[in-house]
C-alpha cells in the first residue's frame, strides 16, 4: 500500500496524517521538482522529478509507479490536476489508482468562469462574474454590482494576484497589473487557453467565511460534508478555524456533490450572507484547511486507505465534533543538503 504524493510542497501535515493512517501497511512517497520542499522531509521516500509541464513528467511518474509498486497517487497542486486527469488512464495502466477527478470536473473547477456557470446552472448561489472591464463598467452603471470588487486569475491557485479594487481607477490598474503579472507567473501556461479573458472580476460578498471539505468516495458517491468557520486567514490559507455542524451546509455539500460527481475530497470556500450561502471557489483536492477538519474528528486520510483496500465501512473514522477551535503554527525543519 505505497502512496505517492505529487507536488508535495509544504503539506507536511498530509504526509504525516497518511503515514499514521497507513502504519506498517506501506510507505508514503513524495515527489517535487525541489528536493528541499518541506514535505519531502517527512515522507518515507522522497524523489526529485521534473516540472509538471516538462514533456518527461508523466513518464517519470510511470517509472516511479512501476519501480516502487505505487498503489495510489494524490496531487496537492491545482496546476497539476488537469495534467494528471488527462493522463489518468495511462498512469493507472501502470498499476496506481490516480485519486484525481475526471477531466470534466477539473475543467469546471479549475476555470473560475466555468465554476460560475456550473453553480448557477444547478441553482446555487455564487458571486456575479465578468471577464472584461467593459462588462463590469456596464454592470456598475446599471447598479448590478458595487465596489469593492474582486479581481483574480481565471485559472488561479493559492490566491495569486488577488486584489479588491474600490474605485474605477483601482479596478483598471488592478486589471492591467494582473495581466502583466500573469505573463511572468506560474499561471502563465494555464492562462494561455484564453489569455484575452484570463482575468475575472467578481462582486465581493460580505459575510461569514467558511471552508467545506465535501467528501465523495472513489466511485464519486457522496459521503459527507465537514465545515469550519474561518477565524483568520494568511497568504490565502486558513490560519485559525472553528469546526461547525449545520444542516444547511450538509444540504449544500450533498447537492454540489451529486451534480459535480468529483472524486475524493473537494475543498470549497463559501460565504454566508443573510441566510444565503454563496459558493466562492471549489478545488477538487485536499485544501489548506483540511487539518482543521482532521483535528476536529474526520480522518479522511484513514478513510482513503480503507477505500483503497476495498473496505466500505469507514464510519468509525468519522467522529467530527462542532465547536473545536484550532490554529496553525510554524515549525522549522533541517534540510539535508548532502
Amino acid at each position: 500500500m505505497n502512496i505517492l504524493f505529487t507536488c508535495a510542497g509544504r503539506r507536511n501535515y498530509l504526509i504525516n496524517y497518511f503515514k499514521k493512517a497507513i502504519g506498517n501497511d506501506g510507505k508514503i512517497f513524495a515527489v517535487d521538482k525541489d528536493l528541499s520542499a518541506p514535505a519531502m522531509i517527512d515522507a518515507d521516500v522522497s524523489l526529485l522529478v521534473s516540472n509538471i509541464y516538462d514533456e518527461n513528467y508523466i513518464e517519470e511518474l510511470k517509472t516511479i509507479i512501476k519501480n516502487h509498486s505505487i498503489k495510489a497517487i494524490i496531487s496537492l497542486n491545482d496546476l497539476e490536476l488537469p495534467i494528471l486527469s488527462k493522463h489518468k488512464d495511462e498512469l493507472e495502466a501502470c498499476g496506481a489508482k490516480v485519486l484525481v477527478s475526471s477531466e470534466k470536473v477539473i475543467d469546471i473547477t479549475f476555470d473560475k468562469l466555468e465554476t460560475f456557470n456550473f453553480i448557477k446552472s444547478i441553482g446555487l448561489e455564487t458571486p456575479l462574474t465578468y471577464t472584461t472591464l467593459e462588462d463590469v463598467k456596464i454592470a456598475l452603471k446599471n447598479d448590478e454590482i458595487e465596489f469593492p470588487l474582486v479581481v483574480k486569475p481565471r485559472w488561479g491557485s493559492a490566491s495569486i494576484g488577488l486584489s479588491f479594487p474600490e474605485s474605477i481607477e483601482e479596478l483598471e490598474l488592478s486589471f492591467k497589473l494582473l495581466n502583466i503579472r500573469l505573463k511572468k507567473s506560474v499561471l502563465n501556461t494555464a492562462s494561455l487557453k484564453d489569455f484575452d479573458h484570463a482575468i475575472i472580476i467578481q462582486e465581493k460578498i460580505e459575510g461569514i467565511e467558511y471552508g467545506m471539505d465535501i467528501v465523495n468516495n472513489f466511485e464519486t458517491d457522496y459521503y459527507g460534508t465537514f465545515v469550519r468557520e474561518k477565524h483568520k486567514m494568511r497568504c490565502g490559507e486558513t490560519d485559525k478555524a472553528l469546526s461547525v455542524i449545520d444542516d444547511r451546509f450538509e444540504k449544500l455539500g450533498n447537492q454540489l456533490s451529486n451534480h459535480l460527481k468529483h472524486l475524493g475530497s473537494l475543498d470549497c470556500d463559501v460565504i454566508l450572507k443573510k441566510n444565503k450561502i454563496f459558493i466562492i471557489e471549489c478545488n477538487p483536492r485536499f485544501g489548506g484547511g483540511y487539518p482543521f477538519s482532521h483535528e476536529a474528528g474526520i480522518n479522511t486520510a484513514a478513510i482513503y486507505i480503507e477505500w483503497l483496500k476495498g473496505n466500505k465501512n469507514v464510519d468509525h473514522f468519522n467522529n467530527y465534533e462542532s465547536g473545536k477551535l484550532f490554529s496553525k503554527c510554524d515549525r522549522i525543519i533541517e534540510i539535508n543538503t548532502n
